[in-house]
């Protein structure tokens, strides 16, 4: 009886000690991939909010939670917004949400879209750059990483302590640029282009370093811009400017994914994804505008009449940017033509 006992005991005890051993195993498993998420806006910001966490939440969700995205807002993981792409590219984040301007001159084909007026809506605009992207793009300017979305932001525009009207209201003012064609354009306006993050925007408003920013509505109130200035200046029809974005993988961490890890990643990005984080930042920007509204400040809204006289002020961004694209062996007036066509032909699709 006690031999019999004795092996009874011992095999529950080695069925147990298997029990618990296929649970670890199985605990193991259930992350098998942990993916840091760095960007640069605090994480109640719209985009962290409605995009990224959308994003991660759903790779998540999708993987069974083998994949696990910590999420490192406000540059938690150290260095300068700046510096972000080249963080996905060592390795340093597995995964970058950025402006591409912040790199200037790096990827100059998206440039394209970075022009004065050539943005219609961010959705239409969005598709066009995504689908340039995949044609002209990935496998050269973007072929150190892995790219998750590429899309624009929703119609910019200026907000400055002195109301702007007229290209010549823009003399003399220091206006932070978001991009190296918004730059170009403050200078052929007569303005001061202050290049820097969109984080240090808060700071250098009430500190007077600059008069105005130039960015898109749906980031002014985590930015607190409407306390800071009272006048936006809003143009109907095509924007100002937009910028574009990418949301970039580290090569070799996604490459060192199993098949079917790389497969919920691919189903939650490319087209569709980039369309949906366009759109959803640009759907932001009316409660934002709204905000300001409610507090008394001054938007001026110019026509496409009135905006006729900033077109013409522009137009020398364009003969700037087509003879460097031509200096980097690019052919400038091809990826306009195209994106132009691109744009002509989805913003019916996506008007409101």
């Amino acid at each position: 009886m006690t031999n019999r006992r004795t092996v009874l005991r011992a095999v529950g005890g080695a069925a147990l000690a298997a029990l618990t051993t296929g649970l670890l195993a199985t605990s193991a498993l259930a992350q098998e991939v942990t993916l840091k998420l760095h960007q640069f806006l605090p994480a109640q910001a719209n985009v962290p909010k409605l995009v990224l966490d959308v994003w991660a939440d759903n790779v998540e969700k999708d993987s069974g939670g083998r994949i696990k995205v910590d999420r490192y807002p406000s540059m938690q993981l150290g260095g300068k917004p700046t510096e972000l792409m080249d963080q996905a590219i060592d390795g340093v984040a597995d995964v970058v949400w950025t402006v591409v301007g912040y790199t200037p001159g790096r990827f100059p084909s998206t440039e394209v879209f970075e022009l004065p007026f050539m943005m219609t809506n961010a959705r239409a605009t969005t598709r066009a750059y995504y689908e340039m992207f995949e044609e002209h793009m990935k496998d050269t300017e973007f072929k150190d990483v892995h790219i998750l979305g590429a899309w624009v932001h929703g119609p910019g525009l200026i907000h400055t302590a002195d109301p702007v009207e007229h290209p010549s209201d823009m003399q003399g003012m220091k206006i932070r640029g978001g991009s190296r064609q918004v730059n170009a354009l403050l200078t052929q306006l007569g303005a001061t282009p202050v290049g820097m993050p969109v984080p240090a925007i808060s700071e250098a408003l009430s500190k007077g370093v600059i008069d105005g920013t130039t960015i898109p509505w749906e980031v002014t109130p985590s930015l607190k811009v409407p306390e800071l200035v009272e006048n936006h200046t809003e143009f109907e029809g095509s924007a100002l400017y937009t910028v574009t974005f990418v949301l970039a993988m580290n090569k070799q961490k996604y490459d060192s994914l199993p098949d079917d890890l790389k497969k919920v990643i691919d189903d939650n990005s490319g087209l569709e994804f980039s369309i949906f984080a366009g759109g959803t930042q640009a759907d932001a920007d009316g409660p934002a505008r709204q905000a300001a509204v409610d507090m008394g400040n001054n938007i001026i809204t110019l026509t496409p009449e009135q905006t006729e006289e900033w077109r013409v002020a522009a137009q020398p961004v364009y003969d700037q940017w087509l003879a460097d694209m031509q200096s980097k062996g690019i052919d400038g007036q091809a990826l306009l033509d195209e994106a132009r066509a691109l744009i002509a032909k989805y913003t019916p699709m996506y008007q409101n």
